[in-house]
């Protein structure tokens, strides 16, 4: 007996120990995102239940010089599709609406809406084109009826169900269904129906004139400074975003859904979580998309503007890893440099890099084909997978993107001195890519 109590003790201290040296390196990685790359924003790191990381950087306010607080309020930018697809969910068990419902049920003139179900819509499988911000992020007169009209006229990319493309008019659609099914704005079915019953008290949907408490102001880069977000009608920037919330809110948002049937039966749930085609699209999250790192994954990324956000479930390991951002740090890359860190990986913290003046005559050896990189090369510049985004030499065979310091690639050679391969590093993740073919 006194045997077994001293093997419990030592596996309690041992348990301790390393969650203690784990919820360390996460911390360091996190300080260096905020030193080297002014991270601003919330993280927040549990696994089965206990916290590893909680911790927020940077400023609520820049003008004010305000500081970022564990209850400070961010915009959720895409991830506010889950809630979305949450509530389509709860209406159909409810047996108000159908997810094979053709959309011309609640919209009699749209183009094709015999063909458009709502499953389709809840997928991106509908055909519909990306978005229509060129209203909401200028028009401050706009009315419900003039916004559809506008969509209508936006022709469709593929006849329904036969392709994929990403549609926040989908998720907006989906949206104004929620409200005609249930009589209820959006916010407000959502604050009565989700929020409420996740004990979700600091969360909500946008609007243009509430005062929302502690809620944090967003700043984009625009030529490497910071400038304030630009107008965004909220009104209609609803469904594919429009919540926002905190890590604490989003932490029980975690438990209501995946650990409960507070929200959704296990039947809606497994729909959910289900995906629908060959982009991973479940309903309102990625099901196992490829930056899952070979660990059964439910996520979504937001980024509109200077929101930037980050929700992972990693279900088999119960890791939940969240990352919110107000000033455009890039949530998504730092959420995989975490996760690695979790499952034990070696990831490089983020350092300062500086660019270096070398002979671009090497630019010849580096160009080709690794796997499915592309390296090119134009006017003595390189470029990585295409000409948008040009990588910088820190050293003579080192180089980072100009767009994302969180990615490096290091060109490697044999003894003979042909390259034969890259270390391509995201958020300190090392990938090795095969040189498969010269240009």
């Amino acid at each position: 007996m006194k045997s077994k109590l001293i093997l419990v003790m030592l596996m309690v201290f041992t348990f301790g120990y390393s969650q203690k040296e784990l919820s360390s390196k996460l911390e360091k990685y996190m300080d260096a995102q905020f030193a080297i790359n002014d991270f601003s924003g919330a993280v927040f790191i549990c696994k089965n239940d206990s916290i590893l990381l909680k911790k927020v950087y940077g400023f609520a306010d820049y003008e004010w010089k305000v500081e970022n607080i564990i209850d400070s309020k961010f915009s959720l930018a895409s991830v506010s599709k889950q809630f979305t697809a949450v509530a389509i969910l709860q209406l159909a068990e409810s047996k108000k609406l159908s997810l094979d419902d053709s959309i011309n049920k609640y919209f009699a003139d749209f183009p094709n809406g015999e063909k458009i179900t709502i499953k389709m819509l809840l997928s991106h499988n509908a055909g519909l084109q990306m978005d229509f911000d060129e209203l909401y992020l200028s028009k401050t007169n706009l009315e419900k009826d003039s916004v559809y009209h506008y969509i209508i006229k936006k022709p469709l990319l593929f006849e329904p169900g036969a392709s994929t493309a990403y549609s926040n008019i989908g998720y907006y659609l989906l949206a104004r269904i929620i409200e005609k099914v249930s009589e209820q704005s959006y916010a407000a079915y959502l604050k009565q129906n989700v929020f409420d019953r996740a004990k979700m008290y600091n969360s909500g949907v946008s609007t243009n004139n509430t005062i929302v408490s502690k809620m944090t102001k967003t700043y984009y880069l625009k030529d490497n400074k910071l400038e304030k977000n630009p107008y965004i009608n909220w009104d209609f920037n609803i469904g594919h975003d429009g919540v926002y919330s905190t890590i604490d809110d989003l932490y029980l948002w975690n438990k209501a859904l995946f650990d409960s049937q507070i929200l959704l039966s296990e039947e809606s749930k497994k729909k959910m979580f289900t995906s629908y085609n060959d982009q991973n699209f479940g309903y309102g999250v990625l099901v196992n998309p490829f930056y899952s790192q070979n660990h059964q994954l439910i996520a979504h990324d937001g980024g509109f503007f200077g929101a930037m956000t980050s929700f992972n479930k990693y279900t088999n390991d119960n890791i939940l890893i969240t990352v919110l951002s107000n000033n455009q740090s890039k949530s998504y890359y730092i959420a995989y440099g975490l996760a690695g860190i979790c499952f034990g990986k070696e990831v490089e913290l983020p350092y300062k890099h500086i660019q270096t003046a070398i002979d671009t005559k090497v630019y010849n050896e580096y160009v080709g084909e690794y796997e499915n990189i592309k390296i090119l090369k134009k006017d003595n510049k390189l470029y990585y997978l295409d000409y948008d985004i040009e990588l910088l030499p820190e050293s003579q065979t080192k180089f980072f993107r100009a767009d994302n310091n969180n990615t490096t690639i290091e060109f490697i050679k044999n003894k003979k001195g042909k390259v034969i391969q890259l270390e391509l590093k995201k958020a300190g993740i090392k990938e090795v890519k095969i040189k498969s073919k010269s240009v």
